[in-house]
């Protein structure tokens, strides 16, 4: 069964600060026939890539990356911040509108010319995506597309990621 997504998605007005309309999933990870569904059609695309292995960042894209990469056996890579994995790692920095963050990846967590489908939950202004993709690609990895629950469109995030297969459940 096919599902409109987005009436499974609660608007939260002046969240988590004044001015901003936060678009919270949990109704939908709460409703076990739409979240398989959102994981049905990422697996769908993923087979669609070619991907062997499924990375997502932390913490939100975890909740649909290890889903499909088990539903598809197949891998899965975590991005995570800094010191929050065990072994030795590489990082990447991006821009926030109100600061800096950065991402880390296991040395070893990707091989080289493996396809890579980035999984998250949301694509807003990219740059937590474009961190990633410099990861993968630094290990060696060829990203053969990138995924998302939601896009917000007004924030531009695609224009960013325009060398890359983009696709998105949701847009705003």
């Amino acid at each position: 069964m096919k599902y409109e997504y987005k009436n499974y998605i609660a608007s939260i007005q002046d969240f988590p600060k004044e001015g901003i309309l936060f678009r919270d999933i949990t109704p939908l990870l709460a409703n076990g026939d739409v979240f398989r569904s959102c994981v049905d059609d990422f697996s769908s695309y993923a087979r669609e890539v070619q991907a062997e292995v499924i990375l997502s960042p932390e913490s939100r894209g975890f909740i649909f990356g290890c889903p499909v990469a088990t539903n598809l056996k197949l891998g899965f890579v975590p991005v995570r911040k800094p010191n929050k994995l065990p072994r030795e790692t590489i990082e990447a920095s991006y821009e926030l509108e109100y600061g800096k963050n950065t991402l880390c990846i296991h040395k070893d967590a990707i091989k080289k010319g493996q396809k890579v489908l980035i999984i998250d939950d949301l694509l807003a202004t990219g740059g937590t995506t474009q961190a990633a993709i410099k990861l993968v690609e630094e290990l060696g990895g060829i990203v053969v597309g990138i995924a998302f629950l939601i896009e917000l469109k007004d924030l531009k995030g695609r224009e960013l990621l325009n060398k890359y297969s983009v696709h998105s459940l949701i847009t705003y």
